[in-house]
């Protein structure tokens, strides 16, 4: 099978220290923060045709599309493999359905990968309840499957809050050695900044909302506190400590993050204001629409939290051995029998 794009061809003096894959890249913020740290992508996969678009445009190629159509063997050799697979079937704001919606399947695609490479580093990243979902069976069966692959696994829920990013958004990081470490998560604050830092000085009318729209918000609002739950808009001004979760679906009525304005109704933060919300350079490129951006950069992950937790992956495995050798290979579609459910449909 002749697969074409699969590979980073852009001429480059760089010395890098280890080589990566990228799936389910998105716009590419978990390879951001692992290029910080030296590594090079050897191969990319994302199938959403918007965010190939960004990634294209900032990394200069475009992603493979769908990662279940492509064999482990047509991937290169690499050293560390990153993953933010897909956490619809995972989230409180979904189904539920774990293991049983065709998408939580995929992470036995990423599983034939690195059974048939046996890279030193696995780095997976998920919305905050995956580890609980379904009484935590389905963090069980991945834990499992990379054990009896031979890593080592370590996971945490991590607060972006935490790490120079004004924002409240909590994801666990599922990080497996090939080998024993001393690997450590971070504790404590490493860095803060406040939600003014990063809030443009001038910003177009257009993001202002409506009167409908806030007169909308408002009612809402009052009906939740009503019921005596906490839901409805969320304002913040350039003094507040973080904002709440940015999520894809910002781009419909930016309830979420809406931003206070003297004499205004309060506004949506924009594209940019997006982009740093969630830590990426000022020089990244949004080449899409408002609407795309705000899917792609809530869809993304807070790039200072992965750039420090690359750090502390690579002194990591610079002291693992290589015994790749040593490891056999395991029984992927066993494995899927007895812990996938079947999808049940109407």
């Amino acid at each position: 099978m002749k697969t074409p794009n699969l590979f980073h061809t852009k001429k480059t003096k760089k010395t890098y220290k280890f080589k990566m894959i990228d799936l389910f890249a998105g716009i590419g913020g978990i390879r951001l923060g692992f290029e910080a740290n030296g590594g090079e992508s050897v191969f990319s996969s994302e199938w959403d045709k918007s965010a190939q678009k960004t990634y294209q445009a900032n990394f200069d190629e475009i992603p493979y599309g769908d990662i279940t159509k492509i064999e482990p063997e047509e991937i290169p050799s690499f050293d560390i493999l990153l993953a933010g697979f897909p956490c619809q079937p995972f989230s409180q704001a979904g189904l539920k359905r774990g293991f049983a919606d065709t998408r939580g399947t995929l992470f036995f695609d990423v599983a034939r990968i690195i059974n048939h490479h046996r890279p030193k580093v696995v780095f997976l990243e998920n919305v905050k309840r995956f580890k609980t979902h379904d009484d935590g069976n389905t963090f069980k069966v991945i834990k499992y499957t990379l054990e009896e692959m031979g890593y080592t696994v370590h996971a945490q829920v991590l607060n972006a809050k935490n790490f120079g990013v004004p924002q409240n958004r909590e994801r666990i990081y599922i990080i497996g050695f090939l080998g024993e470490t001393d690997f450590k998560f971070p504790e404590g604050i490493l860095k803060k900044k406040t939600l003014g830092e990063i809030l443009e000085k001038k910003v177009d009318s257009k993001y202002t909302i409506s009167d409908k729209l806030w007169a909308g918000h408002q009612r809402r609002k009052k009906d939740h506190i009503e019921k005596g739950n906490g839901f409805g808009y969320s304002l913040f001004n350039e003094k507040s400590e973080y904002t709440s979760t940015m999520s894809a679906r910002y781009y419909k009525d930016g309830s979420e993050i809406l931003i206070e304005q003297k004499g205004k109704n309060p506004r949506k933060i924009t594209p940019r204001e997006a982009a740093r919300l969630q830590g990426f350079p000022e020089n990244f490129i949004i080449p899409v629409s408002d609407n795309q951006a705000y899917k792609q950069f809530g869809n993304s992950v807070a790039v200072p939290v992965i750039e420090e937790l690359a750090r502390r992956i690579v002194l990591e495995m610079e002291k693992i051995e290589d015994k790749n050798k040593t490891y056999r290979k395991i029984n992927i579609d066993k494995i899927i029998a007895t812990n996938v459910k079947p999808l049940i449909t109407a």
